[in-house]
């Protein structure tokens, strides 16, 4: 538990409980963490056992090597991360959140808020206005509200919203959009942007657009990883802000979608 609090960048004093039985505190890992109350009273179980290997027979009969604690958490978190970056989240939480729709849910350790809508255009004219976004072009909604957050994160010394972007039009991987990068881009379907302002944790948020029965099916993701107790309270604290002004860049960007493209 240090380790991982270590790697993850986090503060945890350790309070010794006088009595607390294997089955309560598998409850209590099932409340505060992401873990399934039965999985967490296996693990709290087995920690009565002794485990350290004293026969090395195992190690000249099969090729595993071992590996210390820190290293295999290290691994664990790379190999999250790079489960997280090939999934598609709206997807992943629910096949059935599709035109007009809202949801917000807690996957893993990530929080999640996805929404959806439909547009009566092609999925190209759907993604015209998303590749536009940032930059000189803003953000479609309450764009002072941008400027505001980039400005506050120019005040702790972050990045804020001076960088714009390269070109008005053209994305690719990597690319800076004001605070964010570019992570993944897919023309007329999907862009991924990873934010770089300083946060309690970490950001992304991505829009999908789908073909259905001659119309778009328009998904915008924001994700957090959040940090820590910190990035919890930050989530949830700003989170009425987020929808206000997520549901409104939306409906913008539909409305931006159904104009003819000269006008």
């Amino acid at each position: 538990m240090k380790e991982y609090a270590h790697q993850r960048k986090l503060r945890r004093l350790m309070i010794p409980v006088p009595v607390l039985t294997p089955r309560l505190s598998s409850l209590w890992l099932g409340l505060v963490t992401p873990l399934y109350a039965r999985t967490g009273r296996k693990l709290v179980e087995s920690l009565r056992h002794p485990t350290i290997v004293e026969d090395p027979s195992a190690g000249l009969t099969f090729r595993v090597r071992p590996r210390g604690v820190r290293q295999a958490i290290a691994e664990s978190l790379r190999n999250e991360d790079q489960a997280y970056a090939e999934t598609r989240w709206s997807d992943s939480i629910s096949a059935s959140v599709g035109g007009n729709k809202t949801r917000s849910v807690r996957l893993g350790n990530r929080l999640i808020d996805t929404r959806s809508a439909i547009v009566g255009v092609n999925p190209c004219d759907a993604f015209r206005p998303i590749q536009k976004i940032g930059g000189s072009a803003g953000w479609y909604y309450a764009n002072w509200l941008w400027k505001l957050r980039g400005f506050l994160d120019l005040l702790i010394g972050g990045v804020g919203m001076r960088r714009g972007r390269r070109h008005p039009e053209q994305i690719a991987e990597g690319d800076v959009i004001d605070w964010w990068r570019v992570e993944q881009f897919e023309s007329g379907r999907r862009l991924r942007l990873v934010a770089e302002l300083k946060l309690p944790g970490r950001a992304w948020l991505e829009f999908e657009v789908k073909e259905r029965g001659g119309s778009s099916v328009i998904k915008q993701t924001a994700m957090f990883d959040p940090v820590g107790l910190l990035g919890l309270v930050y989530w949830y604290a700003v989170y009425p802000l987020h929808a206000l002004v997520f549901t409104g860049m939306l409906a913008a960007i539909v409305r931006e979608a159904q104009r003819p493209p000269h006008t």
